[in-house]
């Protein structure tokens, strides 16, 4: 049975934002000032950036990270570019706080880059 919220993949495992904000909860709750911080970069017709923090009770930002979304015309990004890039930069501002498991990135990033990546060969192949 696989773990809840991990990924497993070529022998290493990606652990989901939403498991990522879980653990990071249990450890550091919001009753105790621990913040997770988004603001938006960059929203554009084409491209959504974010950049998110954690934030100590104290107001020190411990660790950041940063995400881009394409918008694309069909997918989930033709509907939710802004909050999967929201999504992606919380996790990697968690993983750097040390909330990543073996890998930086998480399953939801891994899962859309792999879809991506087979999205052009399948129009490759179809335009024979």
């Amino acid at each position: 049975m696989p773990d809840k919220g991990i990924i497993k993949l070529h022998g290493r495992e990606y652990k989901t934002v939403a498991l990522r904000v879980s653990e990071f909860r249990a450890l550091h709750p919001i009753s105790d000032g621990w913040r997770v911080v988004t603001h938006p970069h960059a929203i554009g017709d084409e491209a959504v950036i974010f950049r998110a923090s954690i934030v100590c009770p104290d107001g020190r930002e411990v660790a950041v990270g940063w995400a881009e979304e394409r918008r694309e015309s069909r997918g989930v990004n033709s509907t939710s570019a802004l909050e999967n890039c929201e999504t992606s930069a919380i996790g990697r501002a968690l993983a750097a706080a040390g909330f990543g498991g073996s890998e930086y990135a998480s399953a939801d990033e891994l899962t859309r880059a792999l879809r991506q990546q087979s999205e052009p060969l399948k129009v490759q192949q179809s335009s024979k």
